[in-house]
């Protein structure tokens, strides 16, 4: 990684863009990577729009700041699109992936994008498939490592599986499911 990744996560009270950033985050500081990883919302309630953010970097980070032109975007929930401009600051060759079941192309057509570069992938399914309930932050995160290049899967899952083992040991289930739901997104997410 030659510089900071700007990272801006948006989805809906509930769908754990919170948690899916800062999963990412621990995972790359365990990494050896520098991070900052943090929510942006206010008293929202289940379901109203929220953002996470994280910058990545080799080098010590000194911005402390929103960030207002990420190199990528993650959507969790398709409907965002009609009430936020989830491509706000994206840069010409940003990356933009959304969970729908629709494909890129057509995801490009309904925002009208000129530029980036647009994936999609079915975290909603691949999570009701694999953790038995629609929240789809973690396949988005196993969609994110096959995007992004700067962190390899297999340490993700590692780093993964220890913080899910601390949180859920009573419910091996959940963890199975959690690394089955990220395995299945960073094999299965679509490019143009």
């Amino acid at each position: 990684m030659d510089s900071t990744v700007e990272i801006r996560w948006h989805g809906r009270g509930g769908q754990g863009a919170k948690t899916a950033a800062l999963l990412l985050g621990e995972a790359a500081m365990s990494l050896g990577k520098y991070i900052q990883a943090f929510p942006e919302y206010g008293p929202e309630r289940m379901g109203a729009p929220v953002a996470s953010f994280n910058r990545i970097s080799d080098k010590p980070i000194y911005l402390h700041s929103g960030i207002t032109d990420p190199s990528i975007v993650l959507v969790l929930d398709h409907t965002l699109i009609d009430s936020v401009d989830v491509t706000a600051g994206l840069p010409a060759d940003g990356k933009l992936i959304i969970n729908t079941a629709m494909t890129p192309a057509e995801i490009r057509k309904e925002l009208k994008l000129k530029a980036g570069k647009v994936f999609t992938v079915d975290a909603s399914k691949i999570s009701k498939e694999t953790i038995g309930r629609d929240i789809p932050n973690t396949p988005m995160l196993g969609a994110l490592i096959k995007v992004s290049g700067f962190l390899k899967i297999d340490d993700v899952l590692k780093d993964l599986e220890t913080k899910l083992k601390k949180k859920f040991a009573s419910k091996p289930e959940i963890i199975a499911g959690n690394l089955a739901a990220v395995k299945r997104a960073h094999e299965e997410i679509v490019s143009e």
